[in-house]
């Protein structure tokens, strides 16, 4: 069993080398090759995906991955690296950005890779638009998840009010945030942290209105009044005791240990579907899941399945051609959807999802049925984010008082 407390302090992981190659082609590719792996996440992301890369090893002799974890640093460092001409070859990129970072020529087209050395044949319908930018593919959705509401059932026993539901607008999650900050009564702890600058969850506000975060010609597809009343409903939530104040949100790196749900300051998230186990490891109480609060019942529901996150092959690797084996196997390979479970999402082989249900503990299966119970109310995917998008992020919807967006 790997260390966490190590994983996580020392960035830098194992790369081993294994005993035999399948194949004499895989053979020759992955004869005495090191790649380098970026991701972020939890430090159960990083024993699962080293575990991965571990199979991965065990299966192809004289290969050696170094995993590297980010933190709140992630998309600085990446930034730095790839700048430096020492990109990783594999990165991880998530939905907001990844239309961006593939624009600036960082990513690898994966074309000339599907259907051969990457199996598409057993994914998802859609898996493969989810990955694509200007008719390219580069990158390989992880997962698929969606916008969420994760909240501590115990906490609305406890105060006798209703919990969220799937037919609560953004009015009445208000009156229940400050209803419930009332009924606990307890010295810094409120409701829910306060979700101004959640990019996502100001696109599913704006999808509910018939409008978007970005159009398809690359412009910004919402106005002022938009942007007004959606800071203006959090200000106001803030005010009347609904949500924590900025002092506590600042606390918030966009990480599952920094948000309010996971210290003690707020009873409930508005986070995306994968990160319930994540959030439960953390949280004493029972959470449960629904989905954001709606305009009205008539409206759109601003929800669509999203790639949870995008395995990305640089630009400037060494081996792509090793590179894309990698991903051929995180993604197909049935073994390793058994060590990834359903932490990043609902696994996008359908092989690998019939396989790994079974064997998912309750709380990983809220996730699945949660993807399931919304099926009827998905709208499309958004259109690809423009170039420059992550500035704009990063000066629109910046944390307080500043960090890098780390969603999913």
């Amino acid at each position: 069993m790997l260390n966490r407390r190590e994983l996580l302090r020392n960035g830098l992981l194992f790369g081993g080398a294994a005993a035999m190659s399948q194949t004499p082609i895989l053979k020759a590719l992955a004869q005495d090759a090191t790649m380098r792996l970026y991701w972020w996440g939890t430090p159960a992301r990083a024993e699962r995906t080293l575990g991965v890369a571990k199979l991965f090893e065990a299966a192809h002799a004289g290969v050696k991955i170094n995993g590297e974890v980010g933190g709140a640093d992630y998309w600085p460092k990446l930034t730095t690296m790839i700048a430096g001409g020492n990109a990783p070859d594999i990165f991880q990129l998530e939905p907001g950005r990844f239309a961006d970072y593939s624009r600036r020529g960082t990513n690898l087209p994966l074309n000339d890779y599907l259907g051969k050395v990457i199996r598409t044949d057993k994914l998802a319908k859609g898996v493969l638009d989810l990955g694509t930018v200007d008719g390219k593919v580069t990158g390989m959705p992880l997962s698929l998840n969606a916008f969420a509401l994760l909240y501590d059932s115990e906490a609305f026993k406890q105060a006798g009010i209703a919990p969220p539901s799937a037919k609560t607008t953004w009015d009445d999650f208000a009156k229940t945030c400050i209803e419930l900050t009332k009924a606990i009564g307890k010295k810094n702890v409120w409701a829910v942290g306060n979700a101004c600058r959640y990019n996502y969850a100001f696109n599913a506000f704006l999808v509910q209105r018939g409008k978007k975060l970005f159009n398809e010609d690359g412009k910004i597809g919402f106005d002022a009044k938009d942007a007004k009343d959606w800071y203006g409903y959090w200000d106001s939530l803030a005010k009347n005791g609904g949500c924590v104040p900025a002092e506590i949100q600042a606390l918030d790196k966009l990480l599952v240990d920094s948000n309010p749900l996971s210290t003690g300051n707020a009873v409930m998230a508005i986070a995306f579907s994968n990160q319930l186990p994540a959030y439960q490891a953390v949280t004493k109480n029972p959470l449960e899941i629904t989905s954001l609060p709606i305009l009205s019942e008539t409206a759109p529901s601003g929800l669509f399945y999203r790639p949870g996150l995008h395995w990305s092959i640089a630009s400037t690797a060494k081996n792509p051609d090793l590179a894309a084996q990698f991903i051929d196997f995180f993604v197909n390979d049935i073994e390793a959807g058994k060590v990834l479970g359903v932490e990043r999402g609902v696994p996008v082989n359908l092989d690998v999802r019939n396989v790994v249900t079974p064997t998912i503990d309750a709380v990983a299966r809220k996730t699945m049925d949660y993807i399931a119970s919304i099926a009827g109310r998905v709208g499309p995917y958004p259109p690809p984010v423009p170039l420059g998008a992550s500035e704009f992020e990063e000066r629109a919807f910046r944390p307080m008082p500043t960090s890098s967006h780390l969603a999913s």
